[in-house]
């Protein structure tokens, strides 16, 4: 992996309304350089599949309705039950919604919770490189109360290795979208 296809991190403080008060939060960003086609990225982060095998090795996700769907829809809020390294119980149901897929600026916005991180809005955007390469973007505001510190350290750790499993995704031109 070249020093462009390491993700980077950033966590900054921000404060967000949360139940009616303003509250301190963070918002992590990990970024990378993806060396993949915008269509077949764009294809692959709409697949709950592809949210499987990136998170595979540090969170198992399966859905509370048995099985989520091939592809993530508009206005749609999925239910799932995360075990880390594939059998810790961890923060009860986790609410996904999808709030925005945007298409023509290739973006994703979900709004996520659970009982410990009450606020976990995700964003993805990704841009053409114009070499085969893509930036790739995930932004998290997080907002846990007292664990806000915490669950931010986790989601670094976290979406630093969804990254760096893209990489696998872009080097065996792997398709989950289809």
């Amino acid at each position: 992996m070249n020093s462009e296809q390491r993700p980077r991190t950033v966590v900054e403080n921000t404060a967000i309304t949360y139940n009616g008060s303003r509250v301190k939060a963070k918002r992590l960003t990990v970024s990378s350089t993806i060396p993949m086609t915008l269509e077949n990225a764009w294809l692959n982060v709409q697949s709950p599949a592809l949210l499987q095998f990136v998170a595979k090795g540090m969170i198992a996700f399966s859905a509370t309705d048995g099985r989520f769907p091939p592809k993530w829809e508009v206005g749609q809020t999925y239910g799932a039950r995360m075990r880390i390294f594939g059998f810790i119980p961890f923060g009860g149901t986790h609410y996904l919604h999808i709030e925005r897929i945007d298409e023509a600026r290739y973006e994703i916005a979900t709004k996520e919770w659970d009982k410990s991180a009450k606020v976990w809005n995700h964003y993805i955007v990704m841009k053409d490189l114009g070499n085969g390469s893509i930036y790739y973007e995930d932004s998290i505001v997080i907002y846990g109360g007292i664990l806000t510190v915490f669950i931010t350290a986790f989601a670094k750790v976290f979406y630093t290795h969804r990254q760096k499993r893209w990489q696998i995704v872009a080097r065996e031109n792997l398709l989950f979208g289809t």
